[in-house]
Protein backbone atom coordinates (compact mmCIF):
# COMPACT_ATOMS: atom_id res chain seq x y z
CA UNK A 1 0.00 0.00 0.00
CA UNK A 2 2.73 2.47 0.58
CA UNK A 3 4.80 1.16 -1.97
CA UNK A 4 1.64 2.12 -4.52
CA UNK A 5 1.25 5.43 -2.80
CA UNK A 6 4.93 6.48 -3.25
CA UNK A 7 4.74 5.25 -6.75
CA UNK A 8 1.71 7.33 -7.31
CA UNK A 9 3.20 10.49 -6.01
CA UNK A 10 6.03 9.49 -8.08
CA UNK A 11 4.43 9.31 -11.37
CA UNK A 12 2.08 12.43 -10.52
CA UNK A 13 5.36 14.27 -9.95
CA UNK A 14 6.90 13.74 -12.92
CA UNK A 15 3.88 13.85 -14.64
CA UNK A 16 3.25 17.83 -13.66
CA UNK A 17 7.10 19.03 -12.94
CA UNK A 18 8.38 21.49 -16.27
CA UNK A 19 11.38 18.89 -17.61
CA UNK A 20 13.08 21.33 -19.49
CA UNK A 21 13.56 23.89 -16.26
CA UNK A 22 13.99 20.81 -14.58
CA UNK A 23 17.08 19.10 -16.69
CA UNK A 24 18.20 23.10 -17.35
CA UNK A 25 18.89 23.37 -13.90
CA UNK A 26 20.58 19.68 -13.26
CA UNK A 27 22.33 20.30 -16.40
CA UNK A 28 23.79 23.91 -14.82
CA UNK A 29 24.51 20.84 -11.33
CA UNK A 30 26.74 18.84 -13.68
CA UNK A 31 28.33 21.56 -15.59
CA UNK A 32 29.38 22.76 -12.00
CA UNK A 33 30.98 19.56 -10.95
CA UNK A 34 32.81 18.99 -14.07
CA UNK A 35 34.26 22.47 -14.49
CA UNK A 36 35.20 22.26 -10.58
CA UNK A 37 37.52 18.98 -10.87
CA UNK A 38 39.12 21.49 -13.95
CA UNK A 39 39.86 24.28 -12.07
CA UNK A 40 40.75 23.64 -8.32
CA UNK A 41 42.84 20.26 -9.28
CA UNK A 42 45.82 22.37 -9.26
CA UNK A 43 44.94 24.59 -6.81
CA UNK A 44 44.01 21.68 -4.36
CA UNK A 45 47.59 19.52 -5.14
CA UNK A 46 49.92 22.38 -6.39
CA UNK A 47 49.55 24.89 -3.55
CA UNK A 48 47.50 23.95 -1.01
CA UNK A 49 49.41 20.75 -0.36
CA UNK A 50 45.85 18.64 -0.04
CA UNK A 51 44.70 15.51 -2.87
CA UNK A 52 43.90 16.22 -5.96
CA UNK A 53 40.20 16.05 -5.68
CA UNK A 54 40.09 17.98 -2.07
CA UNK A 55 37.86 20.78 -3.64
CA UNK A 56 36.14 18.58 -5.99
CA UNK A 57 35.10 15.77 -3.53
CA UNK A 58 33.67 18.59 -1.12
CA UNK A 59 31.68 20.36 -4.12
CA UNK A 60 30.28 16.59 -5.24
CA UNK A 61 29.07 17.00 -1.95
CA UNK A 62 27.47 20.28 -1.93
CA UNK A 63 26.09 19.29 -5.06
CA UNK A 64 24.55 16.32 -4.19
CA UNK A 65 23.03 17.89 -0.97
CA UNK A 66 21.69 20.60 -3.21
CA UNK A 67 20.13 18.41 -5.37
CA UNK A 68 17.99 16.94 -3.32
CA UNK A 69 16.71 20.08 -1.43
CA UNK A 70 15.53 21.05 -4.76
CA UNK A 71 13.79 18.08 -4.99
CA UNK A 72 12.49 18.29 -2.02
CA UNK A 73 10.84 21.73 -2.43
CA UNK A 74 9.72 20.90 -6.06
CA UNK A 75 8.04 17.87 -4.40
CA UNK A 76 6.28 19.55 -1.62
CA UNK A 77 2.58 20.52 -1.98
CA UNK A 78 2.56 24.53 -3.71
CA UNK A 79 -0.22 25.68 -0.36
CA UNK A 80 2.62 24.35 2.58
CA UNK A 81 5.22 26.22 0.37
CA UNK A 82 3.45 29.18 0.89
CA UNK A 83 2.51 28.72 4.34
CA UNK A 84 6.34 28.24 5.08
CA UNK A 85 7.58 31.07 3.30
CA UNK A 86 7.64 33.53 6.61
CA UNK A 87 9.37 31.46 9.00
CA UNK A 88 12.06 30.26 6.29
CA UNK A 89 12.32 33.77 5.78
CA UNK A 90 12.82 34.47 9.90
CA UNK A 91 15.39 32.24 9.96
CA UNK A 92 17.87 32.79 7.21
CA UNK A 93 17.29 36.57 8.13
CA UNK A 94 18.17 35.76 11.92
CA UNK A 95 21.26 33.77 10.42
CA UNK A 96 22.37 36.82 8.65
CA UNK A 97 21.86 39.27 11.88
CA UNK A 98 23.99 36.73 13.83
CA UNK A 99 27.15 37.54 10.91
CA UNK A 100 28.59 40.56 12.97
CA UNK A 101 27.98 39.01 16.26
CA UNK A 102 29.82 35.82 15.61
CA UNK A 103 30.80 36.04 12.28
CA UNK A 104 34.10 34.58 10.77
CA UNK A 105 35.80 37.28 9.33
CA UNK A 106 38.02 36.19 5.93
CA UNK A 107 40.44 39.16 4.03
CA UNK A 108 38.76 41.31 5.87
CA UNK A 109 34.82 40.54 5.32
CA UNK A 110 33.19 39.14 7.78
CA UNK A 111 29.99 37.31 5.85
CA UNK A 112 30.11 33.50 6.64
CA UNK A 113 28.98 31.28 9.94
CA UNK A 114 31.17 28.81 11.40
CA UNK A 115 28.72 25.78 11.56
CA UNK A 116 31.70 23.09 12.22
CA UNK A 117 31.04 21.28 9.15
CA UNK A 118 31.20 23.70 6.81
CA UNK A 119 30.73 27.76 6.60
CA UNK A 120 27.35 29.14 5.56
CA UNK A 121 26.79 32.60 3.88
CA UNK A 122 23.77 33.50 5.62
CA UNK A 123 22.53 36.07 2.27
CA UNK A 124 22.70 33.18 -0.23
CA UNK A 125 19.89 31.36 1.94
CA UNK A 126 18.20 34.55 2.47
CA UNK A 127 18.32 36.15 -1.46
CA UNK A 128 15.52 33.83 -2.47
CA UNK A 129 13.39 33.78 0.38
CA UNK A 130 13.60 37.50 0.50
CA UNK A 131 12.31 37.75 -2.95
CA UNK A 132 9.10 35.44 -1.72
CA UNK A 133 8.50 37.64 1.20
CA UNK A 134 8.78 40.87 -0.59
CA UNK A 135 6.05 39.63 -3.10
CA UNK A 136 4.22 38.34 0.03
CA UNK A 137 3.77 41.76 1.33
CA UNK A 138 3.07 43.47 -2.74
CA UNK A 139 0.10 41.10 -2.60
CA UNK A 140 -1.45 41.52 0.67
CA UNK A 141 -5.46 41.71 0.22
CA UNK A 142 -5.34 43.96 2.91
CA UNK A 143 -2.67 46.45 1.38
CA UNK A 144 -4.05 45.54 -2.28
CA UNK A 145 -5.37 49.41 -2.41
CA UNK A 146 -2.51 51.22 -0.40
CA UNK A 147 0.70 52.04 -1.43
CA UNK A 148 2.22 51.45 1.90
CA UNK A 149 2.92 48.12 0.73
CA UNK A 150 5.77 49.47 -1.15
CA UNK A 151 7.26 51.14 1.60
CA UNK A 152 7.38 48.15 4.06
CA UNK A 153 8.64 46.69 0.93
CA UNK A 154 11.43 49.45 1.04
CA UNK A 155 11.80 48.92 4.89
CA UNK A 156 12.74 45.00 4.48
CA UNK A 157 15.16 45.84 1.88
CA UNK A 158 17.15 48.61 3.87
CA UNK A 159 17.29 46.39 7.13
CA UNK A 160 18.54 43.36 4.88
CA UNK A 161 20.86 46.23 2.73
CA UNK A 162 22.04 47.43 6.27
CA UNK A 163 23.49 43.79 7.45
CA UNK A 164 25.16 43.60 4.57
CA UNK A 165 26.83 46.87 3.90
CA UNK A 166 28.02 46.29 7.60
CA UNK A 167 29.66 42.83 6.53
CA UNK A 168 30.63 44.92 3.54
CA UNK A 169 29.03 43.01 0.82
CA UNK A 170 28.77 45.48 -2.04
CA UNK A 171 27.98 42.71 -4.50
CA UNK A 172 24.93 41.26 -3.15
CA UNK A 173 23.55 44.63 -1.74
CA UNK A 174 23.37 45.74 -5.61
CA UNK A 175 21.60 42.18 -6.96
CA UNK A 176 19.11 42.49 -4.07
CA UNK A 177 18.46 46.27 -4.55
CA UNK A 178 18.38 45.44 -8.75
CA UNK A 179 15.89 42.37 -8.02
CA UNK A 180 13.52 44.52 -5.28
CA UNK A 181 13.12 47.24 -7.74
CA UNK A 182 11.96 45.04 -10.61
CA UNK A 183 9.61 42.99 -8.88
CA UNK A 184 7.93 46.23 -6.92
CA UNK A 185 7.87 47.48 -11.05
CA UNK A 186 6.07 43.90 -12.11
CA UNK A 187 3.56 44.67 -9.23
CA UNK A 188 2.56 48.06 -10.45
CA UNK A 189 4.42 50.40 -8.28
CA UNK A 190 4.65 54.05 -9.57
CA UNK A 191 7.61 55.24 -11.27
CA UNK A 192 7.92 58.09 -8.72
CA UNK A 193 8.06 56.36 -5.97
CA UNK A 194 10.57 54.10 -7.87
CA UNK A 195 12.87 57.16 -8.55
CA UNK A 196 12.05 58.13 -4.70
CA UNK A 197 13.47 54.78 -3.90
CA UNK A 198 16.35 55.13 -6.31
CA UNK A 199 17.10 58.20 -5.00
CA UNK A 200 17.24 57.07 -1.49
CA UNK A 201 19.28 54.39 -2.30
CA UNK A 202 21.96 56.66 -3.78
CA UNK A 203 22.34 59.40 -1.34
CA UNK A 204 22.51 56.84 1.43
CA UNK A 205 25.32 54.88 -0.09
CA UNK A 206 26.94 58.35 -0.72
CA UNK A 207 26.86 59.92 2.93
CA UNK A 208 28.60 56.21 4.01
CA UNK A 209 31.47 56.57 1.83
CA UNK A 210 31.69 60.24 2.75
CA UNK A 211 31.47 59.99 6.46
CA UNK A 212 32.83 56.34 7.05
CA UNK A 213 35.76 56.25 4.27
CA UNK A 214 37.82 53.74 6.73
CA UNK A 215 35.00 51.06 6.52
CA UNK A 216 33.56 51.81 2.93
CA UNK A 217 36.70 53.03 0.93
CA UNK A 218 37.02 49.58 -0.42
CA UNK A 219 33.92 51.22 -2.66
CA UNK A 220 35.04 54.71 -3.90
CA UNK A 221 38.49 52.42 -4.48
CA UNK A 222 37.14 49.71 -6.89
CA UNK A 223 35.03 52.32 -8.64
CA UNK A 224 38.17 54.83 -9.03
CA UNK A 225 40.15 51.73 -10.29
CA UNK A 226 37.36 50.38 -12.46
CA UNK A 227 37.56 53.88 -15.09
CA UNK A 228 41.17 54.78 -14.39
CA UNK A 229 43.49 51.74 -14.05
CA UNK A 230 46.62 53.95 -13.42
CA UNK A 231 44.57 54.86 -9.85
CA UNK A 232 44.65 51.49 -8.60
CA UNK A 233 44.85 47.61 -8.72
CA UNK A 234 42.96 45.92 -11.71
CA UNK A 235 44.61 42.86 -12.09
CA UNK A 236 42.24 40.12 -11.14
CA UNK A 237 40.16 42.09 -13.57
CA UNK A 238 42.31 42.04 -16.49
CA UNK A 239 43.75 39.15 -15.88
CA UNK A 240 40.08 37.51 -16.14
CA UNK A 241 39.94 39.52 -19.49
CA UNK A 242 43.11 38.06 -20.70
CA UNK A 243 42.29 34.52 -19.86
CA UNK A 244 38.99 35.18 -22.23
CA UNK A 245 40.72 36.69 -25.32
CA UNK A 246 43.58 33.59 -24.94
CA UNK A 247 41.20 30.91 -25.08
CA UNK A 248 39.22 32.57 -27.85
CA UNK A 249 36.47 30.16 -29.56
CA UNK A 250 37.66 26.93 -28.58
CA UNK A 251 40.02 27.58 -25.82
CA UNK A 252 43.52 26.22 -24.57
CA UNK A 253 41.96 22.83 -23.59
CA UNK A 254 40.92 21.25 -20.15
CA UNK A 255 43.70 22.10 -17.39
CA UNK A 256 45.84 24.27 -19.58
CA UNK A 257 44.46 27.25 -18.38
CA UNK A 258 46.87 29.59 -16.08
CA UNK A 259 43.83 31.76 -14.53
CA UNK A 260 42.77 29.44 -11.41
CA UNK A 261 46.81 29.72 -10.66
CA UNK A 262 47.42 33.44 -10.44
CA UNK A 263 44.21 34.83 -9.31
CA UNK A 264 42.38 33.96 -5.55
CA UNK A 265 39.22 32.32 -5.31
CA UNK A 266 39.07 32.00 -9.56
CA UNK A 267 36.91 29.35 -9.12
CA UNK A 268 34.36 31.09 -7.12
CA UNK A 269 34.32 34.62 -8.83
CA UNK A 270 35.94 33.97 -12.25
CA UNK A 271 34.10 30.65 -13.15
CA UNK A 272 33.03 32.08 -16.63
CA UNK A 273 36.85 33.60 -17.50
CA UNK A 274 37.91 30.02 -15.96
CA UNK A 275 35.73 27.75 -18.47
CA UNK A 276 36.36 30.89 -21.48
CA UNK A 277 40.17 30.15 -21.45
CA UNK A 278 40.10 26.47 -21.11
CA UNK A 279 36.87 25.30 -23.09
CA UNK A 280 36.42 28.90 -25.15
CA UNK A 281 33.81 30.90 -25.71
CA UNK A 282 31.63 29.14 -27.27
CA UNK A 283 30.82 27.19 -24.05
CA UNK A 284 30.63 30.25 -21.84
CA UNK A 285 27.62 31.39 -24.10
CA UNK A 286 26.00 28.24 -24.26
CA UNK A 287 25.79 28.52 -20.44
CA UNK A 288 24.22 31.54 -20.24
CA UNK A 289 21.96 31.03 -22.94
CA UNK A 290 21.28 28.10 -20.54
CA UNK A 291 20.14 30.99 -18.13
CA UNK A 292 18.24 32.86 -20.51
CA UNK A 293 16.24 29.34 -21.71
CA UNK A 294 15.16 28.90 -17.61
CA UNK A 295 14.03 32.81 -18.13
CA UNK A 296 11.91 32.16 -21.32
CA UNK A 297 10.34 29.04 -19.87
CA UNK A 298 9.41 30.62 -16.29
CA UNK A 299 7.94 33.66 -18.30
CA UNK A 300 6.17 30.95 -20.30
CA UNK A 301 4.04 29.63 -17.21
CA UNK A 302 3.78 33.52 -15.92
CA UNK A 303 1.06 34.28 -18.51
CA UNK A 304 -0.47 31.13 -17.18
CA UNK A 305 -0.97 31.54 -14.11
CA UNK A 306 -4.41 33.43 -12.18
CA UNK A 307 -2.39 33.13 -8.89
CA UNK A 308 -0.99 37.16 -8.49
CA UNK A 309 1.26 36.07 -5.65
CA UNK A 310 3.46 32.94 -7.68
CA UNK A 311 3.45 34.62 -11.19
CA UNK A 312 4.63 37.68 -9.16
CA UNK A 313 7.40 35.32 -7.28
CA UNK A 314 8.39 33.48 -10.73
CA UNK A 315 9.24 36.98 -11.94
CA UNK A 316 11.20 38.37 -9.12
CA UNK A 317 13.01 34.80 -8.71
CA UNK A 318 14.05 34.86 -12.27
CA UNK A 319 14.96 38.56 -12.24
CA UNK A 320 17.58 36.98 -9.06
CA UNK A 321 19.07 34.17 -10.75
CA UNK A 322 19.87 36.41 -14.66
CA UNK A 323 20.96 39.52 -12.34
CA UNK A 324 23.49 37.47 -10.68
CA UNK A 325 24.50 35.51 -14.16
CA UNK A 326 25.19 38.81 -15.55
CA UNK A 327 26.68 40.52 -12.50
CA UNK A 328 29.17 37.64 -12.48
CA UNK A 329 29.53 37.39 -16.27
CA UNK A 330 29.88 41.53 -16.43
CA UNK A 331 33.02 41.73 -13.71
CA UNK A 332 35.01 38.26 -15.40
CA UNK A 333 34.28 41.00 -18.62
CA UNK A 334 35.38 44.13 -16.96
CA UNK A 335 32.09 45.24 -18.35
CA UNK A 336 31.30 46.53 -14.17
CA UNK A 337 33.60 46.64 -10.96
CA UNK A 338 34.69 43.40 -9.42
CA UNK A 339 32.04 42.52 -6.61
CA UNK A 340 32.65 39.31 -5.78
CA UNK A 341 30.00 37.37 -7.08
CA UNK A 342 29.58 33.40 -7.79
CA UNK A 343 27.85 32.28 -10.55
CA UNK A 344 24.65 30.11 -9.69
CA UNK A 345 24.98 26.32 -9.79
CA UNK A 346 28.39 26.39 -11.22
CA UNK A 347 30.71 28.21 -8.74
CA UNK A 348 32.37 26.49 -5.83
CA UNK A 349 30.67 26.89 -2.45
CA UNK A 350 28.22 25.08 -0.48
CA UNK A 351 26.46 28.42 0.48
CA UNK A 352 25.84 29.05 -3.25
CA UNK A 353 24.95 26.29 -4.41
CA UNK A 354 22.01 25.31 -1.39
CA UNK A 355 20.65 29.20 -2.52
CA UNK A 356 20.80 28.21 -5.91
CA UNK A 357 19.18 24.83 -5.04
CA UNK A 358 16.49 26.80 -2.72
CA UNK A 359 15.72 28.97 -5.82
CA UNK A 360 15.16 26.11 -8.05
CA UNK A 361 13.09 24.51 -6.38
CA UNK A 362 10.98 27.36 -5.58
CA UNK A 363 10.95 27.76 -9.24
CA UNK A 364 10.23 24.40 -9.97
CA UNK A 365 7.26 24.02 -7.18
CA UNK A 366 5.92 27.10 -8.94
CA UNK A 367 5.72 25.66 -12.56
CA UNK A 368 5.23 22.22 -12.23
CA UNK A 369 1.21 22.82 -12.25
CA UNK A 370 1.17 24.20 -15.55
CA UNK A 371 3.75 22.40 -16.95
CA UNK A 372 1.64 20.10 -19.37
CA UNK A 373 0.01 23.15 -21.15
CA UNK A 374 3.57 23.54 -22.69
CA UNK A 375 4.95 19.79 -23.54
Amino acid sequence: MLENSFKFQLINYWRNIDKKILFSFLLLFFLGLFFSFSSTSSLAGERLNKDYYFFFSKHFSYATLAILVMTLISAIDTSLLKKIIIPLFIISYILLMLVPIIGVEVKGAKRWLDLFFFRLQPIEILKPFFILITVKILTLEKLQNSNAKYFFSFFLLLSVIILLIDQPDLGQSILLTGSWIFTVFIAGVSIFYMIGFFSIFLISLTFLLILLPEKFGYITNRLVTFFDSDQGDKFQSLSALNAIKSGGLTGQGMGEGILKENVPEAHTDYVIAIISEEYGSIVSVMIILIFLYISFRIIKHCFNHSDQFIKTSLCGLATLLIFQMFIHAGVNTNLIPTTGMTLPFLSYGGSSLLGSAILAGVILNYTKNSAHFYD
